[in-house]
């Protein structure tokens, strides 16, 4: 039989592996829920962590094995990709859940689905893949303690508004011979 009941959130600790833009928000809003929270990231200072008001992981494992959540907020790039993998995945502990709205290829991915068939850990929040559409077979659609979003966190009516609007100033910038955003 299957267990509903949820997981509380107060008094839980949030791992945060990215403190940017993005994961300081999320910081501010596990804060709201009486989280305590605390982040890594190879460049993450104590200054930039204590304006955020979280607490500095001395490393990655450390924060794995501390946290009942791990949220994923890096830039996928060589020095992070796989950063997350099954010896990272086995430092969780067995009832943390990972979150992973970044890039899929952070995280090791037969990993994580070997950790989440094992029960390594209780389950992941996963909105990124490896590919999308994620495929009909694939573990990802099937396991019971996995919540899958089709990449669609930024659907929003504003970065819609503001993804076409964006759109148009480039192309009439373009035509006009004075591009906006010109890649290098």
């Amino acid at each position: 039989m299957a267990d509903h009941r949820g997981t509380d959130l107060h008094g839980a600790t949030l791992g945060l592996v990215g403190l940017g833009k993005i994961g300081s928000q999320v910081a501010k809003v596990a804060q709201a829920f009486g989280m305590d929270v605390v982040a890594w990231s190879e460049n993450l200072t104590r200054a930039r962590a204590d304006e955020a008001g979280v607490r500095l992981a001395p490393s990655l494992e450390a924060l794995l094995s501390e946290s009942a959540f791990v949220s994923i907020h890096l830039v996928l790039s060589e020095r992070t990709r796989g950063l997350i993998g099954a010896k990272d995945l086995a430092a969780m502990r067995s009832d943390a859940y990972l979150v992973n709205t970044s890039r899929a290829a952070i995280v090791d991915q037969p990993a994580l689905v070997q950790a989440l068939e094992s029960r390594a850990i209780a389950g992941a929040g996963l909105d990124v893949f490896d590919i999308e559409p994620l495929p009909a077979g694939h573990p990802f659609r099937v396991l019971p303690n996995v919540l899958a979003t089709p990449h669609l966190g930024y659907v929003t009516m504003t970065n819609y508004r503001t993804y076409f609007r964006e759109a148009a100033e480039n192309v009439t910038a373009f035509l006009s011979g004075t591009p906006l955003r010109v890649l290098t």
